[in-house]
């Protein structure tokens, strides 16, 4: 027994030592279940190692999760596919499987307010997370361009570069909404050429290319970074209603129907109050 105990202790230190936290928690009850069940050394010890495996996959997709600062409630669960049409259903399959970040390819969705660009685009990049462990940012394009500008004013621009190039996507949202001044759209050109076949950019906007030119300010500047974006890219157009609008009809359309009922309601009770106040006078 002393000498059982004696192999537990230095097994547990070693396995602390080797940093498997997972293994050095499970050890003795896979081993008893290795001795009732017979099995042998390899699927004794195959058996701990998919426990440390698996603890420890779910820990590197919650950090990435956290890292990525996308809105987890905009999955893909909670996104109406069936309001997209069947071409950007197609591209929305092909873009989940994440062969495009292999080819640092780029993702632009162009549509009107409400039709759920930014929806789509943080589903895809929370699946890629948890589904294919790959490392995905989420940056409105006004507070990117404001941490560009406080690094290049503190001097660390390529330190911000090199922390952003840890991520295989960084998904922009919003890029044209609020306008920048020239400064701004030189430094989020300046990363765009950083990004350049080297990741993936994911991209929603309301302003078709044609206007792009109020982002960028000149007709070069602007050019060149659409050039560099479309050479490698696959562009979303969600050419639909707003999904906000449509609800808030419905949810119009819901209340006056309730409102509708309770007034027919109403008018009821008052027709049979009154044909009882008729009746009594006559018998009076």
């Amino acid at each position: 027994m002393e000498r059982k105990h004696d192999i537990g202790s230095e097994l547990t230190r070693g396995l602390k030592e080797l940093h498997l936290p997972t293994m050095r928690q499970c050890y003795e009850e896979v081993a008893r279940q290795a001795e009732q069940e017979a099995l042998s050394h390899e699927r004794f010890f195959l058996e701990l190692v998919r426990r440390e495996l698996e603890v420890r996959r779910a820990k590197r997709i919650e950090r990435y999760l956290r890292e990525s600062k996308l809105p987890l409630e905009k999955n893909i669960e909670a996104f109406d596919m069936n309001r997209l049409p069947r071409k950007v259903i197609q591209q929305t399959r092909t873009l989940l499987e994440g062969h495009f970040l292999d080819r640092t390819e780029c993702v632009l969705a162009f549509g009107n307010p409400g039709t759920g660009k930014t929806h789509l685009l943080c589903a895809i990049g929370q699946h890629l997370i948890r589904d294919r462990e790959r490392r995905v940012l989420f940056a409105s394009a006004s507070l990117l361009v404001q941490e560009l500008l406080i690094a290049k004013r503190d001097l660390k621009l390529s330190r911000l570069f090199k922390r952003l190039s840890k991520f295989e996507a960084i998904l922009i949202d919003d890029i044209g909404y609020v306008q920048q001044n020239r400064e701004e759209m030189e430094l989020l050109f300046t990363l765009l050429g950083e990004r350049y076949e080297k990741g993936s950019v994911m991209i929603t906007s309301n302003l078709p290319f044609s206007k792009w030119e109020r982002i960028f300010k000149d007709p070069m500047t602007t050019a060149a970074a659409i050039d560099r974006l479309i050479h490698h890219s696959v562009i979303i157009e969600l050419n639909i209603p707003s999904y906000r609008l449509e609800h808030h009809r419905k949810d119009r359309g819901g209340q006056k129907g309730t409102s509708r009922s309770k007034g027919t309601k109403n008018s009821t009770l008052a027709r049979k109050k009154e044909g009882k106040k008729k009746s009594t006078k006559l018998r009076a």
